[in-house]
């Protein structure tokens, strides 16, 4: 679990296969004190497991399912990527929770200066921002920004200075592809409204005991 705080900066020095996935080795430009091999380190926003480490350099397996849902299908040597290492229960949270299990990717489509903040706005899908609220969080290539707007195929999202200069979204180009993780509590809340299917019957139509009526009827609405 992360809290989409980004750590610091690293840059992708190799990419090698494995198996049907791929390794990448990254070097950060901070020590990383403490890591051991098999931590879960957020790598643009994924969460990947450390198989090798060497001081400041260390290997991650990316599998054939986080390259087809991720940027790093497309990732080149020299890339620069954010880190997070994994929060630990006795931090505060300055950012929101991120599983680091990335649901898509986006595209930014603009980029405007306004005032000392940089407005990005970025196209997703529709499945993806109907987990977004104005104001909501979202987590974009691992970094936790709070929701300015929300449309059916795009969202906008204020970038302070210290947040430009610190991760890559400050070096990000219009039509650069990002990962995006959207908030996990609205996933769950639309999963328990909805219902589901029993583990002894996947194939049942999905049912839910919360419905406009249950609401009305219990003072919600």
């Amino acid at each position: 679990m992360f809290t989409g705080i980004i750590e610091g900066l690293g840059t992708i020095g190799a990419i090698g296969p494995a198996d049907q996935g791929k390794r990448l080795t990254i070097e950060a430009d901070y020590q990383l004190e403490q890591t051991r091999i098999g931590d879960s380190i957020s790598v643009s926003g994924a969460c990947l497991t450390v198989v090798k480490l060497h001081q400041k350099r260390f290997e991650v397996d990316v599998s054939p399912e986080t390259l087809e849902r991720t940027t790093f299908a497309s990732a080149r040597v020299g890339d620069r990527v954010n880190l997070e290492r994994a929060m630990r229960l006795s931090d505060r949270i300055d950012g929101h929770l991120v599983s680091g299990h990335i649901d898509g990717m986006g595209m930014i489509r603009h980029r405007e200066n306004i005032a000392n903040a940089i407005i990005v706005k970025i196209n997703v899908s529709a499945a993806l921002t109907r987990y977004m609220i104005p104001k909501g969080s979202v987590a974009v290539d691992g970094i936790s920004l709070t929701i300015n707007s929300v449309e059916k195929e795009e969202f906008a999202v204020s970038i302070i200075p210290h947040t430009a200069k610190i991760t890559t979204i400050g070096i990000k180009r219009i039509g650069d592809p990002v990962n995006i993780e959207t908030d996990m509590i609205g996933k769950y809340v639309e999963r328990f409204l909805r219902g589901g299917a029993s583990p002894q019957n996947e194939n049942a139509p999905e049912k839910s005991g919360i419905d406009m009526d249950f609401l009305a009827k219990t003072g919600f609405i």
